[in-house]
């Protein structure tokens, strides 16, 4: 495909600078930019037909982690924020398996693509990962699982709704939950969030919607999946430097594989 049969430029010029401009206050303002219909319908469709194909050569796996994705810190008992338990289930097909033909092929490599993401994230250039891994990620979650409570390790995360559950399934966040360069990770707010005791907001996308979330300092979550319907999402990685893998605990622990 080409990148127009991709993309709807009529309602997302991406090479507008006004509209460069707009998306990257927004995302500023409100810590996410929701772009719906951002992928054409019949893109939407390749995407998913093709994901369903593969789900076979998907890696499953239930995790235990904390919010912050870091090994225990024995300073602190198993049921303080810094060390309680998460879990998170799901599949995750990798990079090497999107065939080479996948309008995400197309759409993670185009140029103007990039420069839209460098625009709105102010980053001078985007680069895939060294590792044949983790650029394009499918995710798969079905009835019962979720993606629990966790900060990003990266400063941005760039994603794509290709099916939509029956029910549940939904993106909710807290936004400005810790201060990471800082080094202020903010146990007291943590704990109320994974308490229930803050309100959080609340995505539910449909298909061929794009989503740009800084994740860093702000707490989110998947919500359990209910029904049949498998939720199938992509995540467009990318580093602000070249050469830059994942590391090997991370991919395996993701993955359950190096290469």
């Amino acid at each position: 495909m080409d990148l127009k049969e991709i993309i709807d430029f009529e309602k997302y010029d991406i090479t507008e600078p006004e509209f460069q401009t707009r998306a990257q206050q927004i995302l500023e303002e409100k810590g996410a930019l929701v772009l719906p219909d951002f992928m054409k319908a019949a893109a939407v469709e390749a995407v998913r037909a093709q994901s369903e194909a593969d789900k076979d050569k998907a890696y499953f796996c239930v995790q235990e982690h904390n919010v912050y994705l870091t090994p225990p810190d024995n300073k602190y008992d198993m049921g303080h924020p810094r060390n309680r338990n998460i879990i998170s289930s799901k599949g995750c097909i990798t990079d090497d398996f999107v065939p080479q033909n996948s309008p995400l092929r197309t759409l993670y490599d185009a140029a103007e693509f990039q420069d839209f993401l460098c625009a709105v994230l102010n980053e001078a250039a985007l680069f895939p990962y060294a590792d044949p891994l983790s650029s394009i990620n499918v995710h798969y979650a079905s009835n019962g699982q979720e993606l629990g409570w966790h900060f990003d390790n990266s400063s941005f995360a760039t994603t794509l709704m290709i099916q939509k559950p029956e029910a549940g399934g939904t993106f909710d966040y807290v936004e400005n939950v810790r201060d990471a360069d800082a080094g202020e990770m903010n146990f007291a707010a943590v704990e109320q969030v994974l308490d229930g005791k803050v309100d959080y907001k609340q995505l539910s996308m449909e298909p061929g919607t794009l989503v740009l979330f800084r994740g860093r300092n702000a707490l989110h979550r998947v919500a359990p999946v209910i029904g049949d319907k498998t939720r199938i999402l992509v995540v467009l990685a990318y580093n602000a430097q070249p050469g830059i893998a994942l590391s090997e605990s991370a991919r395996k622990t993701f993955y359950g594989r190096l290469d």
